[in-house]
C-alpha cells in the first residue's frame, strides 16, 4: 500500500517530467478509492500551479495491451500533462476504442491503440514492446 509521502514524491517528479518535456503524459500510481484520491488533491493543486502542469481525474483509465487490466481496474489515477492537446489525444485514444469496439473491429486497431497510448506516455518504443509482450491478461 503506497502512503500519502510516496505518492506526493511520484507525484512530484512526474510533474517535474512533464514540466521539462520528457514526458507528454503521466499517470499517478493507482487509489483505492475516490476518498483517498481526494485527499491528495491540495497537494497535486500546489504542485501542478508549481510546474504549470494539469492534471485529469480519471476513473476508467484506458485499457490496452500496454498494462494488465488488473493493475487498474476499479481504481481511482490522476492524469498529468502541460497542454490540453495531451489530454484530448488521450480522451480521443479511449473514444477511438470504445468505437471500434462496437463496430467490432477492435482486433484489427488493438495494437495500434496500446503503442498510441505507450507514445503519449513518451515511453520509447522497445518499452512499449516490452510492456506488451510481458501483459498477461491480453
Amino acid at each position: 500500500m503506497h502512503t500519502y509521502d510516496y505518492h506526493c514524491g511520484v507525484i512530484d517528479a512526474f510533474n517535474e517530467m512533464i514540466a521539462s518535456g520528457v514526458k507528454r503524459l503521466a499517470l499517478s500510481h493507482p487509489f483505492e478509492s475516490n476518498e483517498e484520491r481526494q485527499q491528495i488533491l491540495p497537494f497535486v493543486e500546489q504542485i501542478c500551479a508549481e510546474y504549470h502542469t494539469m492534471y485529469y481525474l480519471e476513473d476508467r483509465l484506458l485499457k490496452s495491451d500496454l498494462f494488465p487490466a488488473s493493475a487498474h481496474e476499479g481504481k481511482y489515477m490522476i492524469l498529468f500533462y502541460q497542454d490540453e492537446k495531451t489530454l484530448q489525444d488521450y480522451l480521443l485514444l479511449k473514444q477511438v476504442k470504445a468505437e471500434a469496439i462496437r463496430r467490432r473491429e477492435y482486433a484489427s486497431v488493438r495494437m495500434a491503440i496500446a503503442y498510441r497510448f505507450g507514445e503519449l506516455l513518451s515511453y520509447p518504443q522497445k518499452q512499449i514492446e516490452r510492456l506488451i509482450a510481458e501483459n498477461k491478461e491480453k
